[in-house]
């Protein structure tokens, strides 16, 4: 199984809320290597088309180079799953101040802000 760390972009069968339709699609990493180490599990949110409706907290992917995403896209950190680590493909990664915007946007919603 691969190993997976936070900041990769990966591909993944994603839950939707609304029904238990599953439909593979991009997904950032955003779990500590604990998580899948202990339970083979890894926490992902939602990677976007930029062309869907904005939420308040989405975070914008400003630079494709690197992430393995064919079109503009937003991370949408309040679509949040649990996804079983041998689920997923690698696809790319984010820079590290994209990365830290997304944990930051998490943390706030965790906090109620």
């Amino acid at each position: 199984m691969a190993s997976f760390e936070q900041g990769d972009v990966i591909r993944v069968p994603f839950p939707y809320t609304d029904s238990s339709t599953r439909q593979f699609r991009p997904a950032l990493v955003v779990s500590g290597p604990h998580v899948q180490d202990r339970y083979g599990l890894i926490w992902v949110v939602m990677i976007t088309s930029a062309a869907n409706r904005r939420w308040p907290d989405d975070v914008p992917i400003t630079r494709l180079s690197g992430t393995g995403l064919p079109a503009p896209s937003i991370i949408r950190p309040a679509k949040i799953a649990t996804i079983d680590a041998a689920q997923a493909a690698r696809l790319g990664r984010v820079s590290a101040d994209l990365r830290s915007k997304v944990m930051a946007r998490i943390g706030q919603l965790l906090a109620g802000r």
